[in-house]
């Protein structure tokens, strides 16, 4: 099986290491991580990197991401999803969409936001959830987090005495979509929550490329993965020797950019000063 990525469109119910420990049995290897986990409640795009190109996940997890998601108003819950005990609950029905729009507005753009209590971040060394399942009250810290899209995007359903609408969001690595839904509900006075939420971009990969848990994995190769995230520089061969050798690179370009030697990923490189140096280096390439 090549070294590279895989992209999944993670099922419902399925925690990320499900998907992982299902791959890693499919592909036959155990060296199998992903870039971004997603809460088993979420459906959508993983990406998994494949032996050498689990190198390449930390320069995704960091990228920006699309999610489309359905909020609740008038109804709070515990981990600010539906899988969370209710904490109250109140009728929505006097909101209008442009009331509804006016406190969506405010929530774009570089904003402060508290992550949800049920969530990974740490707090002395324990999850946050694992916290909370304990009875043990959790208070994180604010973070800031850019939301270049915010946009209310479906018609407003009456649900009992709720409201529900559909959503999507462009934001930056490390934003709670579960935590926008809590804060639109509590400047609106009714609480909120999220129904349902699915990731459909990560950086430059689509979930519409993505293959389903039913579906034979596709790997993209070291090469092409590496071609969406930075652009490439064709390297001589004794530079490409150089870099392997760690030695730096002078090169005429600028920003990051992924390395190949015959076409083929040798290194993700960083500009520092006048020349260049390797980030992660695949030595393969000269052997190939």
């Amino acid at each position: 099986m090549p070294a590279g990525l895989v992209l999944i469109d993670k099922p419902q119910g399925f925690t990320s290491h499900d998907v992982v420990a299902k791959l890693r049995k499919v592909l036959g290897t155990k060296k199998i991580g992903h870039a971004g986990t997603l809460d088993p409640m979420a459906t959508g795009l993983l990406l998994l990197g494949v032996d050498a190109g689990t190198k390449l996940l930390t320069f995704l997890v960091g990228a920006d991401k699309t999610y489309q998601a359905r909020i609740r108003l008038g109804q709070s819950t515990l981990s600010d999803d539906a899988e969370g005990e209710v904490l109250s609950q109140t009728s929505a029905l006097h909101l209008n969409r442009a009331v509804i729009e006016t406190e969506i507005a405010k929530l774009t753009g570089r904003i402060s936001q508290v992550p949800s209590a049920v969530s990974a971040i740490k707090v002395d060394g324990k999850r946050a959830y694992d916290l909370v399942r304990e009875g043990k009250e959790v208070e994180l810290k604010s973070r800031e987090v850019e939301v270049s899209r915010f946009d209310l995007v479906s018609e407003i359903s009456i649900v009992d005495e709720f409201l529900e609408f559909d959503v999507v969001v462009d934001c930056s690595s490390g934003t709670y979509i579960r935590a926008l839904a809590r804060d639109l509900g509590e400047s609106l006075g009714v609480g909120g929550h999220l129904r349902a939420l699915r990731r459909t971009r990560i950086g430059e990969y689509l979930v519409e490329n993505a293959s389903t848990l039913d579906q034979e994995p596709v790997v993209l190769d070291l090469t092409a993965a590496a071609a969406k995230i930075f652009p490439a520089a064709e390297l001589s061969k004794q530079q490409a020797t150089d870099l392997v050798h760690g030695k730096r690179l002078v090169l005429p370009i600028t920003g990051m950019v992924s390395a190949t030697y015959q076409g083929v990923l040798i290194g993700i490189l960083e500009p520092v000063g006048s020349s260049y140096k390797s980030l992660v280096v695949f030595p393969e390439a000269l052997n190939g």
